[in-house]
């Protein structure tokens, strides 16, 4: 496996590096050497399975506080998607700043997201699969997000008119959830 930084500090390109012959293939999804002299080796405690049917569906951008910050290693198992992440530690030079990657079933890449960021995608084909290992317990007390629109993050979502729950379209702007988290520092 190959692994990158991109642009927002902390975050990962792993590039996976699939054995083919006549039968299909077989590839590593995670090696904790490999992991290890990039610094970003975890103590994987959850792995989170989700279906999206629908192309055009966004989940996010959601993310856990202090003290259930988590890192997550996502990929896609099945379809396509426009994966983004912003960064919301309050210290770092790239605060606010979001970026993404698409993620794919063929293109064999995962993200590696830190803690103290917000994670969303949206879903570039029908039945989308993502796998993803988290490095924290899921806390339903500590869950937060940011509205996938908000107009100072101004993210280039690939679709105008998405599918959301009800959850997800009623988070807060960027600004709300700055002011009501101010100084917060994610581990």
């Amino acid at each position: 496996m190959d692994i990158k930084p991109l642009t927002l500090s902390g975050v990962y390109e792993v590039t996976l590096k699939p054995q083919m012959d006549h039968r299909g293939h077989f590839m590593r999804t995670f090696d904790k050497k490999i992991f290890g002299k990039f610094g970003i080796d975890r103590n994987w405690v959850q792995e989170n399975h989700s279906l999206s049917t629908k192309k055009g569906t966004i989940r996010g951008l959601h993310l856990q506080l202090p003290p259930f910050s988590e890192t997550k290693l996502i990929r896609v198992i099945k379809g396509a998607v426009f994966d983004v992440f912003i960064d919301l530690r309050k210290d770092s030079p790239t605060f606010g700043k979001w970026d993404f990657i698409e993620l794919t079933e063929d293109n064999f890449k995962m993200v590696l997201i830190p803690r103290g960021f917000a994670h969303g995608f949206c879903t570039l084909t029908d039945h989308c699969e993502l796998m993803y290992k988290v490095d924290n317990f899921y806390s339903p007390n500590h869950e937060a997000g940011i509205l996938y629109d908000d107009p100072i993050l101004n993210i280039d979502w690939p679709v105008s008119n998405p599918i959301l729950s009800k959850k997800d379209s009623r988070l807060p702007l960027f600004e709300d959830f700055i002011k009501k988290y101010n100084g917060m520092k994610f581990e």
